[in-house]
């Protein structure tokens, strides 16, 4: 029976590992990494792996997604590695991995790293409890523009409830969907009158984890002039109401006094 250890790899480069993450992938015999969900900094897999002293194989979605190249690989190894940036289990395909492994008889071992799923609240300053269901934007296509996002966060925000808003990227094209085009997609999706107001409170939360993470705070239609620099991108769409403490947190990247506490 083989291990195959899931290793998030967090929101930063290689040093943000820990001691025991680096053990993990020092002892694996291959290391896989998959960075479509979300992309490290330039250089990052590199010099992990002249660090660990072994390769990194790189996964696109389709090789990730079909398990072969994991599954072959713990048929003929004792310990294998998969590095994912954030958190390992963030990610719905990879829990579908932890369970082929398990039928195919191998076991599995798992180190967190730390997600935008609780570090963009903890970054803004927004009450993480106060979250309603994340959403996922896509890039739009012709003939594919679902509605379903607008919809969750329309009824998030009718309980009172902040929304994260992840954003589509295919880092094999070159192509993230930055806040600005996000707030634009949303503002095509949107009817009339609006669901989703101009001045709603909206925040940006640019490279969070990284040395030049950045935050904005104001009206939904303000933000959406905005340039945030590079990728990657999240927004929190606010509720109606802020706690006080929420309010003078996000003050600090406001562009506007913080909209109406509880």
């Amino acid at each position: 029976m083989a291990e195959l250890w899931f290793v998030g790899l967090g929101l930063g480069d290689e040093r943000g590992l820990s001691r025991a993450a680096l053990d993990a992938l020092a002892g694996a015999e291959r290391v896989f990494a998959e960075e479509y969900t979300a992309t490290a900094p330039a250089g990052t897999l590199d010099r992990l792996a002249a660090e660990i002293g072994r390769p990194i194989e790189r996964l696109d979605r389709p090789l990730l997604e079909s398990e072969a190249p994991i599954l072959e690989a713990l048929g003929t190894h004792r310990r294998v590695a998969l590095l994912v940036v954030g958190d390992p289990f963030a990610a719905t395909t990879h829990v579908a991995l932890r369970l082929a492994a398990e039928r195919a008889g191998h076991d599995w071992r798992y180190l967190p790293g730390a997600s935008v799923l609780t570090a963009a609240a903890g970054f803004l300053g927004f009450q993480p409890y106060r979250f309603g269901r994340t959403v996922s934007l896509p890039f739009p296509e012709p003939g594919f523009a679902p509605r379903s996002p607008l919809e969750l966060i329309v009824a998030n925000r009718a309980r009172d409830l902040h929304t994260l808003v992840l954003l589509d990227l295919r880092p094999s094209e070159g192509r993230f969907l930055t806040a600005d085009r996000a707030i634009a997609v949303l503002a095509g999706l949107d009817a009339t009158p609006r669901e989703l107001p101009g001045d709603a409170d909206v925040a940006v939360a640019a490279r969070v984890g990284r040395p030049d993470a950045a935050g904005w705070f104001g009206p939904l239609d303000e933000l959406g002039r905005r340039d945030f620099g590079p990728p990657p991108h999240v927004l929190v769409i606010a509720a109606p109401t802020l706690h006080f403490e929420e309010s003078a947190a996000l003050a600090r990247y406001a562009l506007r006094p913080a909209g109406r506490s509880l």
